[in-house]
């Protein structure tokens, strides 16, 4: 089961409240302080993430098991944890992008 959870938006720009992700040297906002759970991404320029999740748009559903999600997707970024007990990957599909999270303990609290 897919639930929606937010929609994530390249930029440019420093918005109050983000955080870093080393992994893939990205600074987030948190979606779940903003009205229309919009997150930002505003990656750094050595940052190892390319292509699509880099330049467009995303949507994000929160699903109870990310490996089985996946399956048979055209994955762009396979799974990795940006913080403890969280979960991610995107996907390609019909020329969008998707991202899959999986919270553990029943948890939507990735950042500290």
């Amino acid at each position: 089961m897919k639930t929606f959870h937010h929609i994530g938006l390249p930029t440019d720009e420093s918005h109050p409240g983000e955080y870093f992700v080393e992994d893939t040297k990205v600074w987030v906002t948190d979606p779940r302080k903003h009205p229309y759970k919009v997150e930002y991404l505003r990656f750094e320029p050595d940052s190892p993430v390319t292509g699509p999740v880099r330049d467009l748009p995303h949507v994000a559903y929160r699903v109870d098991d990310i490996h089985e999600a996946i399956k048979g997707e055209n994955v762009i970024l396979e799974p990795f944890q940006p913080s403890p007990n969280f979960t991610v990957a995107f996907m390609l599909k019909d020329g969008a992008v998707i991202e899959y999270m999986q919270f553990e303990n029943d948890s939507d609290l990735p950042w500290k």
